[in-house]
């Protein structure tokens, strides 16, 4: 496989998530994937190194949860290197997004990236959850690989807006951490994410502020 053909797994992989995207998102997605690769020499933004993987890995399993980010503004928390927020912001141009991490290099990382992007829909804001006052709640809070069920919304929750939605997306079904739900949540439900060409299970803990 040549250098360039990682570029061809894109199309297929959003054909299989059955997403529509608005024109020029391919473009950007991919643009994306080089951004990544080119920093991530120098910052260590992510243990995955190759452009196909982070393909798979970041930018198709962010999208992964596209269908249920139906409301903004949205808050991605604990982004790190702009994930999922920044792929979603691509395919949702008209939905505000917040993306919070505590690790300078990577809130740097996200706001050139957003610039590059040209993403007028994206705001990267360094500062750890816990510290964070938003001037008002989010409709969508959401994580990926950030912290047990429970933590996310003890740390992250006040966030959210009343009535908002807080996503986590996760490996394998969180049986556990489901009990970890404190009061003032309501779990909405456990929904399996099918990533093209990930070998692995991925599902999204859909849970409603009361």
């Amino acid at each position: 496989m040549t250098a360039g053909d990682w570029r061809l797994r894109l199309k297929p992989g959003l054909a299989a998530l059955k997403l529509d995207l608005p024109a020029g998102s391919e473009e950007k997605l991919l643009a994306f994937v080089e951004l990544l690769q080119k920093w991530n020499r120098a910052y260590n933004l992510t243990a995955v190194r190759d452009p196909e993987e982070m393909l798979v890995k970041h930018v198709l399993d962010s999208l992964a949860v596209l269908p249920y980010v139906v409301h903004g503004p949205v808050l991605d928390v604990g982004t790190g290197a702009g994930l999922p927020g920044i792929p979603l912001a691509v395919a949702q141009p008209d939905m505000q997004f917040t993306l919070l991490d505590g690790n300078g290099k990577k809130a740097r990382f996200v706001t050139h990236a957003a610039g590059a992007l040209g993403l007028a829909n994206v705001t990267a804001v360094q500062s750890r959850v816990e510290d964070y006052r938003p001037e008002s709640g989010f409709a969508t809070v959401l994580s990926r690989a950030f912290a047990s069920l429970g933590d996310f919304l003890r740390l992250a929750g006040h966030a959210a807006a009343p009535g908002g939605r807080l996503l986590a997306m996760k490996g394998a079904h969180p049986e556990q951490e489901l009990a970890d739900i404190p009061a003032g949540y309501k779990l909405l439900g456990v929904h399996t994410l099918e990533v093209p060409g990930l070998k692995a299970e991925r599902c999204v803990v859909e849970i409603e502020k009361s």
